[in-house]
């Protein structure tokens, strides 16, 4: 994510970078794991603690980075308000962005959770209540954007609202995404010490990359992390 903005500054130290696109969700962390790759940015906490414990890999995140924010997209719709019975509601179908989903819409109101749910793991079984009868269509998360036509409200992940061709200004409602939804730089464990893991930190938060963040309209609607000088 961004990485024309991160070039110079690591260029400047004698890098030399080259990026690989992934077709998937899954490949980016098998491949850092397997060493094709060093470093990988696309994913948030709660979805890299999920699929390492799943997959037993020895990944960890060094830095948390600007984030686009998952939001509440239609067009069907103008308003929120026009919730009815009988919506269809598309949501991711994983379970660390179900559950941010499901927090979602607990602030918005249409959605009552047990008191007690653990937030990284809440899923359609904590569920007390519905403002009204609604359908969840659960869709792997890059073909979100896609079904957002043919249903009444789509929750859907900031990054791939973008790679659609939409804007995060297009969305109904934006999260202000807690710590576990917080984008991040992963990196093998092993490697976390590592030089070129220090630089790429402090590529994110040098001024010339934050400058860009704050000004540029294309990042309008991303969440700045806590180092991001205020």
């Amino acid at each position: 994510m961004f990485p024309h903005y991160r070039n110079a500054h690591l260029k400047k130290k004698g890098y030399t970078i080259r990026y690989v696109e992934f077709n998937d969700i899954i490949q980016p962390n098998s491949a850092l794991a397997e060493g094709s790759i060093d470093v990988n940015i696309f994913q948030h906490t709660a979805y890299l603690e999920n699929f390492k414990k799943e997959n037993k890999l020895d990944l960890t995140e060094v830095i948390k980075v600007p984030t686009a924010p998952m939001g509440v997209y239609s067009d069907k719709h103008d308003s929120l308000d026009d919730l009815k019975t009988g919506d269809k509601i598309a949501i991711p179908n994983d379970p660390p962005n179900i559950a941010r989903a499901l927090r979602i819409l607990e602030q918005l109101g249409w959605v009552q959770l047990k008191p007690d749910y653990k937030p990284i793991s809440v899923s359609e079984r904590d569920i007390i209540s519905r403002k009204v009868n609604f359908t969840f269509v659960e869709v792997e998360q890059a073909q979100l954007p896609r079904t957002i036509p043919d249903v009444d409200y789509a929750l859907v992940n900031g990054n791939f609202i973008l790679s659609s061709g939409r804007k995060l200004s297009s969305s109904l409602y934006l999260e202000n995404p807690p710590f576990e939804y917080q984008n991040l730089v992963a990196v093998r464990t092993k490697d976390k010490d590592k030089p070129f893991v220090k630089d790429i930190m402090e590529a994110y938060k040098s001024p010339e990359f934050q400058k860009i963040i704050e000004t540029d309209p294309s990042f309008e609607g991303f969440y700045h992390p806590d180092y991001f000088q205020q």
